[in-house]
């Protein structure tokens, strides 16, 4: 028995040893290099061992926001439309609109507090002076606009560039060619003659307004300021001699005090209108929108309007593309001409202290791409600027040609910042509230015009 023992006591322990070497080899076996695989994939574990680290991937770029600010109510949803096509092709960029409607007075906040848009519809002369905005005189884009339109955004006191116009405009009187021929009127382009069709209208179609003013906007006040005794000192000192008086304030030019001169003699034609009830009863608070659909329904037998106006038009009553007549501004003084409107329209610039310039310039290059441009003037119904952009941009194309040659054509006017469209049409307001005789107002409106640009000295 105990032989027995001792032998069974031999065979475990060898077994024990022979485990115990196995164990042994095979974790020397696992520390042994694992053998080179000649450029193959390593299969299962070793395939993921093999695997180099990834580099850490770049964080995405922060979305530049391109600040785009406006005072153009006809173009808002357009431009929304345009904006997001921009921003689907350029995911890099986000281009954000703001309206206002009183943008030559926002914008002069906007400076002042360093919210500073990155490209506007915005420009002012005295800003130009002050170096608000870039310099665009080199851009390639000049080859393909016309000479006019280069002329009218030239700086006249620095030969260069600092706005680019996408659009020819013009404005005059709107009247209702169905009327008119019921009636016998012809365009007027004489104030007696004017006078005289309103008077005409008002006794022959007493439920029609003869003339319908939009004065609660008081921009489309301020235009009548503008073109009417303006156009008279633009007609007399040429384009570029009226820019420059204008711009520098030349006051003996434009002697807008004067008693009989060109502000006061504005000034009585429209307070004989409303005295002779040839205006609307709610002059002063209609508005734009009212004004656009007394005309688009007959209602009204003349509005003083520009091109851009006939987009709405179409829109409220598209029947009424072949009864909207164009013609110019009756003279309101003796021995002037009739004027008409013919300027750049759809200014852009660009802000000198934008943090990005060449975002901003990638968003006006997509503006004048010639399918965008198309699409804008037939939205507008406002012919292009450029000469290699063909558009069917509304009815009075012949129209306006004809007017173009009976009237003396007009640029906008240079006004100070501080004294903007707007600012004249509340004075006009105010005429027609009561507040001013025809001489008060030349004389405040002097006042509040040299306020205002001694203010940019």
């Amino acid at each position: 028995m105990r032989n027995k023992r001792n032998r069974r006591n031999k065979t475990v322990s060898l077994l024990f040893v022979l485990t115990l070497m196995i164990s042994l080899l095979a974790a020397c076996g696992s520390n042994q290099k694992a053998p080179e695989n000649n450029g193959q994939e390593p299969a299962g574990d070793a395939a993921a061992n093999s695997q180099k680290e990834e580099p850490a991937k770049e964080e995405p770029k922060e979305k530049v926001k391109l600040k785009f600010f406006t005072g153009k109510v006809e173009t808002i949803e357009l431009m929304d439309q345009l904006i997001k096509k921009f921003n689907e092709e350029n995911p890099g960029i986000e281009v954000v609109q703001e309206y206002q409607k009183d943008a030559s007075s926002v914008i002069k906040v906007k400076f002042a507090a360093g919210d500073v848009p990155d490209i506007t519809t915005v420009v002012e002369q005295d800003y130009i002076d002050q170096g608000k905005y870039l310099d665009l005189s080199n851009e390639p884009f000049w080859s393909r606009v016309l000479p006019s339109i280069k002329e009218l955004s030239t700086d006249v006191k620095t030969g260069k560039q600092y706005r680019v116009a996408t659009n020819v405009t013009m404005a005059g009187i709107f009247y209702n060619k169905q009327i008119f021929e019921e009636l016998g009127l012809k365009e007027a382009l004489t104030w007696e003659a004017f006078k005289a069709n309103l008077q005409t209208i008002k006794d022959k179609k007493p439920d029609v307004v003869p003339m319908f003013l939009a004065g609660r906007d008081s921009w489309t006040l301020g235009h009548l300021i503008e073109f009417m005794p303006h156009g008279i000192i633009k007609q007399k000192l040429g384009v570029n001699g009226s820019r420059v008086a204008f711009i520098n304030n030349e006051s003996d030019k434009l002697a807008f005090d004067a008693e009989g001169g060109v502000i006061d003699t504005f000034a009585k034609r429209l307070l004989e209108l409303k005295e002779a009830g040839l205006i609307n009863a709610d002059a002063l608070t209609a508005t734009y929108d009212n004004q656009k659909e007394a005309f688009s329904t007959g209602k009204a037998a003349i509005i003083s309007q520009g091109m851009w106006v006939m987009g709405d038009l179409l829109k409220m009553n598209p029947d009424i593309a072949s009864n909207v007549g164009f013609s110019p501004y009756p003279a309101i003084m003796d021995g002037t001409q009739p004027v008409v409107l013919s300027a750049d329209d759809s200014r852009y610039a660009i802000t000198a202290d934008s943090k990005y310039p060449e975002e901003a310039k990638k968003f006006l290059e997509f503006l004048i791409q010639p399918e965008n441009l198309q699409a804008y003037s037939e939205f507008l119904k406002s012919p292009p600027a450029f000469t290699d952009v063909t558009a069917n941009w509304g009815p009075l194309n012949e129209q306006a040609t004809q007017a173009l040659k009976t009237g003396v054509n007009i640029p906008f006017t240079d006004t100070p910042s501080g004294f903007s469209g707007d600012d004249a049409g509340k004075m006009v307001q105010e005429l027609l509230a009561g507040k001013y005789t025809s001489i008060e107002f030349a004389k405040a409106y002097r006042e509040a015009w040299d306020k205002a640009w001694n203010a940019t000295r």
